[in-house]
């Protein structure tokens, strides 16, 4: 399915199925594990030139989707960029790379530096000025009103969005962990191949990912830092799934507690069991019109997912994975499927 699009969709809004492709081909860089990275280098000098023309028009109050990949991020951008104000931009993480040399984790542009974490220092005027710029070039060519910037890693990089972005709107998703941590097993066993370069999977270039999340995340995690060495030695995609939906969503709830309204929660299974409800809250939050078609498009598209069983977790991260999962009202089994 190309740039998330399904004949429902196409069908819907044909002017959204246009500006989806043209995100997809155009604008959001191609990572590791797809095709036609050929495409990364054009859009690199496509950045650059953008970054040296004036900015055509304001961006307001862009919208980010932060959480745990594979925890209906996705979807919730796919639904929610259905509404005619909206811009989806899946991950656009070539456009952020070309701003903060930074932001690569995954080794999908470059092979240098990088932080799992970025704060308000690194927002500099050039770089805010920069991804500013590309936004908005976004909204021209598209003919969109508001950015909705899917880029689940983001929960680690707040106070840096902000900085760029003062008037941004944050929705959390949260997910039963032994779902998400399921569905990110599966994915890089599926996906995950051998190239040229090394092993690119979930985890970035010979787990590049994995070492960043470690060293800038685990290791600095009140509950987890005294076994951050044995915890970067885990080698099964459970654990290590495990590992990164625990420190993310302790990172969204921390969040909260220090500064109450800077997120909006979303449970993915109140989304796909009740998206009427749970979209118009979102929308309340967000500031976004009434949009009929968008609601019913959305009534469509999701519905209740059946929660997966619990899953045999390592020592190293039960205790804390089990206590977030209580933190956020989900059960825990410990008695594994």
């Amino acid at each position: 399915m190309i740039a998330q699009l399904d004949a429902d969709y196409i069908k819907t809004r044909p002017t959204k199925a246009a500006s989806r492709l043209v995100a997809h081909l155009l604008l959001q860089g191609r990572p590791l594990t797809t095709s036609m990275r050929w495409l990364n280098p054009l859009l690199m000098a496509q950045y650059g030139l953008i970054k040296r023309l004036p900015m055509p028009r304001k961006v307001v109050s862009p919208v980010f989707v932060l959480g745990t990949g594979r925890s209906g991020t996705t979807i919730l951008g796919k639904v929610l960029g259905m509404h005619r104000d909206m811009l989806f931009l899946n991950e656009p993480k070539a456009m952020w790379h070309s701003a903060c040399v930074l932001d690569d984790v995954m080794g999908s542009y470059q092979l240098g530096e990088a932080s799992y974490t970025l704060d308000s220092t690194q927002a500099d005027e050039a770089t805010s000025r920069a991804i500013r710029r590309i936004y908005s070039y976004a909204l021209l060519v598209t003919g969109s009103g508001r950015v909705l910037d899917k880029y689940p890693e983001m929960i680690f990089r707040v106070p840096f969005v902000r900085a760029v972005f003062p008037d941004a709107k944050m929705l959390f998703l949260v997910r039963n962990g032994y779902d998400a941590l399921r569905s990110i097993a599966t994915w890089s066993k599926r996906a995950g191949r051998k190239s040229s370069g090394g092993i690119e999977d979930w985890w970035g270039l010979d787990k590049r990912k994995w070492n960043l999340l470690v060293r800038d995340v685990v290791a600095k995690d009140d509950d987890l830092a005294d076994r951050a060495e044995a915890i970067s030695g885990l080698t099964r995609h459970e654990d290590m799934a495990a590992v990164e939906w625990a420190v993310t969503m302790r990172t969204g709830l921390r969040l909260m507690e220090e500064q109450p309204g800077l997120l909006y929660t979303v449970h993915y299974e109140a989304l796909c069991g009740e998206p009427g409800p749970a979209l118009c809250g979102v929308c309340d939050y967000c500031n976004l019109s009434d949009d009929p078609k968008f609601l019913a498009y959305a009534q469509r598209t999701l519905s209740p997912v059946p929660a997966r069983p619990a899953a045999e977790l390592d020592p190293l991260i039960r205790d804390v994975f089990e206590d977030t999962m209580r933190r956020l009202d989900y059960p825990v089994d410990p008695s594994p499927a």
